[in-house]
């Protein structure tokens, strides 16, 4: 017998997991069919008013005539780029800000309340203000996204930097290495899945961010198809864009699930 080849055992145990994921994914997809199918039925047999509530036929029929004209595309790109754009400029900033704290205990000690203060105030009440100090336009929507994600950023990467193994950064200083030294060779390699993480978390909360400033100040994008459409009451452009802002949650994640998977290959 090869001693590669995987015992009985070990072959009955990659069985029974591929069984069990293959079960997962079937469970899901019958809740995924049966809920929008509940839904059709309950919207054609009028036990709910597809007027107010909409339905998967009609959401179809929305979702096609914006698809031939093009406007689909491009409320979506836009919410796309600010969530992408603020997630970005907000995952670098948080790192360095954090790294900054990181090397001068004084300063992340004069800022610690501060930082506990923006992290436990509701971003929306923050918005409007942005708003009026900015104007009505794209830049007030990404800086109001920064406001979400960019504090939990700074507080996760930090903390991770704090509980570092002290003793490899005391192997390093027995060295004789330096302190930018323990930064590059212990303090970020050992906090790489943090910094993961946090981006997990970071793009959700940037999605969120960008969301909150299309319903106060967009004349483009998914958050204004919701305003406008319950303003006149298209609930169609409601709910699909809800479903779209859903979808593109997920794609959005997976992306950042890509990204470890290429970090942690190598």
């Amino acid at each position: 017998m090869n001693k590669n080849t995987p015992s009985l055992e070990q072959q009955n145990f990659i069985k029974a997991h591929q069984k069990k994921h293959v079960l997962i994914n079937v469970y899901r997809i019958i809740i995924f069919f049966s809920f929008f199918g509940l839904w059709e039925l309950c919207s054609a047999y009028r036990i709910i008013d597809p007027f107010i509530f909409s339905s998967p036929s009609r959401m179809i029929k929305t979702f096609y005539t914006m698809l031939m004209d093009g406007s689909i595309f491009y409320h979506t790109g836009i919410t796309l780029f600010e969530t992408l754009l603020s997630f970005f400029v907000g995952s670098f900033l948080g790192v360095v800000i954090a790294v900054v704290l990181w090397w001068n205990q004084t300063i992340a000690k004069v800022l610690e309340p501060y930082l506990v203060v923006l992290n436990s105030l509701p971003k929306t009440a923050l918005a409007p203000i942005l708003i009026v100090w900015l104007g009505n336009n794209m830049k007030s929507i990404i800086i109001t996204a920064l406001t979400v994600s960019i504090v939990v950023t700074i507080l996760q990467v930090y903390n991770g930097f704090l509980n570092v193994e002290k003793d490899m950064i005391k192997l390093i200083y027995t060295f004789n290495g330096t302190k930018l030294d323990v930064l590059k060779k212990v303090v970020i390699p050992s906090n790489v899945p943090t910094i993961i993480s946090t981006m997990k978390i970071n793009i959700g909360l940037s999605l969120i961010g960008v969301i909150i400033g299309e319903f106060l100040s967009a004349k483009a994008g998914l958050g204004y198809l919701i305003v406008y459409g319950s303003q006149v009451f298209k609930l169609d452009w409601v709910m699909m864009s809800i479903i779209i802002l859903s979808l593109l949650a997920t794609g959005l994640y997976q992306f950042i699930v890509w990204i470890e998977n290429k970090i942690t290959k190598y």
